[in-house]
């Protein structure tokens, strides 16, 4: 099975290093090193800073890709309208197991997101950046590099500079839960739909953007911009920070001019010669089948037109030995652990797609297939942030890429592949992962199971947890046992106490024995003296 990727794995470029210049030299690039990599870095006027993001057609690398000179300008215009200074907020918050890309820089060239974020703060006369991280390491490399700068979060400081420290958990990087816990609240998104750029943190109009977005905005801002599109494609220029794992020997960060042949970079990191499939964008991101792949290079618009997505920068490839469906299965119960619990398509909707596409590989045949679109097509734009939306794309994909895997498991007795777990999940309660958060996604260990020998039907169980127990046709609970998330336990007890049959109990979940099969076998599921040397 495949292990949890460490914070910084191994680091590869193809062609001339932009971020990751220096990386040959030293394992972190302190402040002297970095300006002894990259030089000195002069401020930009705002409008001037936004022309440049324009010209190389900077787009935020963190899953949206949103025009960065068009958020660049509303938080101006805001700024002006409102007068009030805006904020900066750098979001370094990668808790998907399948992204590395923006810790290993916060780790390793903190500096060159700095800049970026500094020269966006000058421009827009901000007094307040904010670093948002979700991990010890992160946390300790961001905290060096403010001191190293001189920048400190002491009032009367000419620009303000704190880090952030969050959760690992998948919904605390959503930009919106981000602001919030910035401001001293919960790190969840608070579901209302608010822009950043109108209202963020203190109620300011806030530019928040991902780290590498920050590094690539220092870069071309040091060699300009018609140099900057030198590399890559010409309505992509520039490079994009890739995060390699799955089926591969050598799971690696990988710098990557954009145009490069996919199967060029899957061959670096030592995938199988004819993958299966490849999820491209992470755990938000969609399947290219194994045609696709060979078609592929690496750019947003590639991707989009063969059905994948460049997302947050993870592609994974699975061998052809290896059930996708069940594969599959095993990161659609880890997001439906993700969820924060405070809205039905999240709590709700996301375990009912998980148990669906479990219907599916256990033989249930078209109905079960049924069952599954119209549970991902329910939680669509209803969520209070984007986890669903992203976790109904990736099981949509699934169910539409692996025709004939799914077809062996509709109308047959199943693909007769095993599942190896060669797509990366944290396991609960490990630093920096994602289910070990602590605030509601870890499994508890336990299960709801029903005593059918004292159930009457009452259906009260089915109003107090309905993400766990539902009811069937006959009015009784649809499911004899239920695994507990941790956000489910308080009303999972409350369930179990207000039973008028005491038909429910909680029992502590025992390993799945052995069985024969066809089957794949489961697992359960500032001024300007900051962009100088910083102390002058």
């Amino acid at each position: 099975m495949n292990a949890a990727l460490p914070d910084v794995p191994e680091v590869r470029v193809v062609g001339l290093p932009q971020l990751t210049s220096g990386f040959d030299l030293v394992e972190r690039l302190d402040l002297a090193m970095h300006l002894k990599v990259h030089g000195p870095l002069e401020p930009m006027a705002g409008e001037q800073l936004a022309a440049l993001a324009e010209q190389i057609s900077l787009k935020g690398r963190g899953g949206a890709g949103f025009p960065f000179a068009k958020k660049l300008r509303a938080v101006a215009e805001s700024a002006i309208r409102r007068g009030i200074r805006p904020v900066v907020v750098v979001n370094g918050s990668e808790d998907e197991p399948a992204c590395r890309k923006d810790t290993v820089l916060i780790n390793r060239a903190p500096h060159l997101i700095l800049d970026g974020a500094l020269l966006v703060a000058e421009a827009l006369g901000a007094r307040t950046l904010v670093v948002g991280v979700t991990r010890d390491s992160t946390e300790a490399s961001m905290h060096a590099a403010l001191t190293e700068r001189g920048l400190t979060n002491r009032r009367g400081a000419p620009l303000r500079a704190r880090v952030q420290r969050n959760p690992a958990r998948m919904v605390t990087g959503e930009s919106s839960a981000l602001i919030r816990s910035a401001d001293g609240g919960p790190p969840l998104p608070p579901g209302r739909k608010v822009r950043a750029s109108d209202s963020g943190v203190g109620g300011a109009p806030t530019l928040l953007s991902n780290a590498e977005t920050f590094a690539q905005l220092a870069v071309a801002a040091r060699i300009g911009a018609d140099r900057y599109r030198h590399t890559g494609l010409h309505d992509e220029p520039g490079t994009v920070m890739l995060t390699i794992s799955g089926a591969v020997a050598r799971p690696m960060v990988v710098e990557v001019p954009t145009g490069v042949p996919l199967r060029y970079v899957l061959q670096l990191a030592g995938a199988p010669p004819v993958p299966q499939g490849v999820l491209t964008g992470g755990y938000h991101g969609k399947w290219l089948d194994g045609s696709a792949v060979h078609d592929a290079v690496v750019s947003r618009a590639s991707l989009d037109a063969l059905g994948g997505a460049l997302g947050a920068g993870a592609i994974l490839p699975i061998g052809p030995e290896t059930c996708p469906l069940g594969e599959s299965l095993r990161v659609a119960n880890w997001l439906a652990a993700e969820s924060a619990g405070q809205c039905g398509p999240c709590y709700l909707g996301l375990p009912a797609a998980a148990r669906g596409l479990a219907d599916i590989l256990n033989g249930g045949g078209p109905a079960a297939l049924e069952a599954l679109r119209q549970v991902t097509q329910a939680v669509k734009r209803r969520g209070a942030c984007k986890h669903p939306d992203g976790s109904a794309a990736f099981l949509d994909s699934t169910i539409s890429a692996f025709t004939d895997d799914l077809a062996a498991h509709v109308l047959g007795s199943g693909c007769g592949r095993r599942v190896a777990g060669v797509l990366p999940l944290q396991e609960a309660g490990t630093a920096g992962g994602g289910a070990g958060g602590g605030a509601g996604d870890a499994p508890t260990g336990q299960r709801l199971a029903v005593d059918w020998t004292l159930c009457q039907g009452h259906g009260l169980c089915a109003d107090i947890v309905p993400e766990l127990i539902q009811l069937g046709p006959d009015g009784f609970p649809s499911v004899a046992e239920a695994s507990v998330p941790q956000y489910s336990a308080a009303r999972a007890m409350r369930a179990v106490r207000r039973c008028p049959a005491l038909a429910l109990r909680i029992e502590q979940e025992q390993p799945p024995a052995p069985r024969r099969s066809n089957l794949p076998v489961l697992p359960p599921g500032g001024g300007r003296r900051a962009l100088g040397s910083g102390r002058g």
